[in-house]
């Protein structure tokens, strides 16, 4: 008997740019499936070929809208159990509901926790995604979690341009919870590392109270996970430049982009802001301050290694 490929690749609708680099990196198309919506909202869903059997890998992005999106992922989970597949990846390169990972107060819900059950219950039996906000939320499956990191997409980026000196480079974290994300960062790229003393009195508002490190004439790498609403990411700008920076770059996995982040960004001292494609973006971003970097290679290269039993945590070492 002719052996049969061993996977395939499907795409919800939150990223089907992101999903057509990976398939094109791997060497195979997409699958064929319909997705769209029935008067009432509801979602309508149909596999065009058949799955039994083989390994299915759904890429889709829990992004804004983040529960029409979740909601999808959860019926295609459904759809490819009950046509008999024969294991259930999902790839959510943005894991939605991440920052409500613990009780901050009382009565508070813990989102991360619930999304992971309904992806279990649903049937996923692996989840692969990027920059956890908290990598604690692993511990929340009872399923392989396979958490991709996208700091060799910058160091890429970074090694390789010939506007910034390296000599001259201070990796900043934004904050002491993003401390080991910034230090793997600074200990490739071979600089030093500076943290922001801040501290939140709501939600999405930041006060910067100081700088632990020399980031004086230096070039300050702002390395975060998640840029929302970007008055955080505006008030790091200005307080390292008060420090006497030179010059300020800005590198986060996710741009979530909320309310005035654009803005924001565009009346900070930043220089330039690279991100990368784990959210798509419909609008277009001003190509003088902005730079979107993809991560199909990494997520790509993960699953090869997943379907062929290989490591993949030697992807980052």
């Amino acid at each position: 008997m002719p052996k049969k490929s061993e996977f395939k690749i499907f795409s919800g609708s939150s990223n089907i740019s992101l999903a057509s680099k990976i398939a094109e990196y791997m060497g195979v198309e997409l699958g064929k499936i319909e997705l769209g919506r029935f008067a009432d909202g509801e979602v309508n869903l149909r596999i065009g070929e058949t799955v039994r059997g083989y390994d299915v890998f759904i890429v889709q992005s829990t992004c804004k809208p983040v529960n029409e999106n979740l909601m999808e992922l959860l019926i295609m989970i459904d759809a490819f159990k009950r046509a008999s597949a024969g294991s259930i990846a999902v790839v959510i390169p943005y894991y939605g509901y991440a920052r409500q990972d613990r009780k901050a107060k009382g009565r508070d819900p813990i989102s991360a926790k619930l999304v992971a059950n309904l992806l279990t219950t649903a049937g996923a039996t692996r989840v692969i995604t990027m920059d956890l906000h908290s990598e604690q939320i692993q511990g929340f499956f009872d399923i392989p979690v396979d958490n991709l990191q996208s700091f060799p997409v910058f160091i890429e980026k970074f090694k390789n341009s010939d506007d910034i000196d390296l000599n001259e480079v201070v990796v900043v974290s934004p904050d002491v919870g993003g401390v080991k994300r910034a230090r793997r960062l600074a200990e490739k790229l071979g600089v030093p590392l500076a943290i922001m003393d801040k501290r939140r009195p709501a939600d999405n508002q930041a006060e910067i109270l100081n700088i632990i490190g020399d980031v004086k004439d230096k070039t300050a790498i702002l390395f975060d996970d998640i840029i929302d609403t970007a008055n955080s990411l505006r008030k790091s700008s200005e307080k390292i430049k008060e420090m006497g920076a030179k010059k300020i770059i800005a590198c986060a996995t996710h741009a979530v982009f909320s309310e005035n982040a654009v803005r924001n960004i565009m009346e900070s001292p930043i220089s330039k802001v690279y991100i990368t494609d784990t959210i798509h973006k419909e609008e277009e971003l001003p190509s003088e301050k902005f730079e979107v970097l993809s991560i199909a290679k990494l997520f790509g290269e993960a699953i090869v290694r997943i379907v062929k039993n290989l490591s993949v945590s030697i992807l980052f070492r």
